[in-house]
């Protein structure tokens, strides 16, 4: 993929990302933030499909913006076509395994696990 197709990605990611947070957090002051932290309430928060969806959404436009940040920094630093090959794909393979993680809290806490 070329490099200006991966930083419109990134830019967009980070208009996103900042949309949803805001709807996140506006959600929660309404809410009462002190309230919006006790343990049923986040439960509750993690069973109500769309709110559950828009955590989804928020989880993988910041490890997709955050993981390609980090992968740009480290290319800054050194070049050659190995190193390179070795950021993209280790960058790539931290942002599968933060949004996995991510995700499975919301799987286990729908499945009643939690």
């Amino acid at each position: 993929m070329r490099e200006s197709t991966i930083m419109k990605i990134h830019y967009g990611t980070a208009i996103a990302a900042v949309a949803l947070v805001a709807v996140h957090v506006m959600l929660r002051v309404v809410q009462g933030f002190a309230g919006s932290l006790e343990y049923e309430s986040v439960v509750a928060n993690y069973r109500f499909v769309p709110y559950a969806i828009m955590l989804e959404l928020i989880l993988v436009l910041l490890s997709v913006h955050g993981f390609n940040g980090l992968r740009v920094i480290l290319l800054e630093l050194r070049q050659g076509p190995r190193y390179e090959r070795s950021v993209t794909y280790g960058c790539i393979a931290g942002m599968i395994g933060l949004i996995a993680y991510g995700s499975r809290t919301i799987v286990m806490v729908n499945m009643g696990m939690a």
